[in-house]
């Protein structure tokens, strides 16, 4: 019993400083934060039923991303197929409603709207590489692709985002205030 103590004791003490990374991924993937939050308890149970089996040279980041990148990708597919079966009353209401957009959020909520246009492979290299900061190799292997196609994705996914937000601002002008 003492050895199962000891080995979950260095689970919770490895695991849990990538929470937040993970919990930042699973809401970039999954465009929710509730589903995300379940997603994260999904990636952590399976964690803890693989902890043994893992390779211990490999990246626990790394690990952890890839469970959650194809955890991730199996309910992106299974809600494509299904879509959404909810009564009206059983909806939360944050997905009815739309909260306020102020000034200050503007220019985040561009860059997030432009990031979610983005096809799914290069969103996914932009988030891992640009916000989680994994390097090239981490990423590539949460993504099971050559680095050399995470390179290309990230540079493709840069240049998109830059173009898209370029020719929103042109469609867009700030707005100025006439008295």
């Amino acid at each position: 019993m003492m050895v199962s103590m000891s080995v979950s004791a260095q689970m919770i003490a490895e695991v849990q400083p990538l929470i937040p990374a993970l919990r930042r991924y699973a809401r970039a993937m999954l465009r929710n934060r509730d589903d995300a939050d379940d997603l994260v308890q999904d990636v952590l149970e399976r964690a803890l039923a693989n902890w043994q089996a893992r390779r211990k040279s490999a990246s626990l980041r790394s690990w952890l991303f890839a469970i959650l990148h194809n955890l991730a990708l199996d309910r992106l597919r299974r809600r494509a197929r299904r879509g959404i079966d909810a009564t009206l009353d059983s909806v939360p209401e944050a997905w009815l409603a739309r909260a306020a957009e102020q000034e200050d959020g503007l220019g985040r909520q561009d860059v997030l709207t432009h990031l979610a246009r983005l096809p799914d492979d290069q969103r996914a290299v932009l988030l891992l590489v640009g916000v989680e900061d994994l390097s090239y190799a981490e990423a590539a292997a949460v993504l099971d692709v050559p680095m050399g196609t995470v390179m290309s994705r990230l540079s493709r996914a840069r240049e998109r985002l830059r173009r898209e937000m370029e020719e929103g601002l042109r469609a867009n002008p700030t707005l100025r205030v006439i008295r």
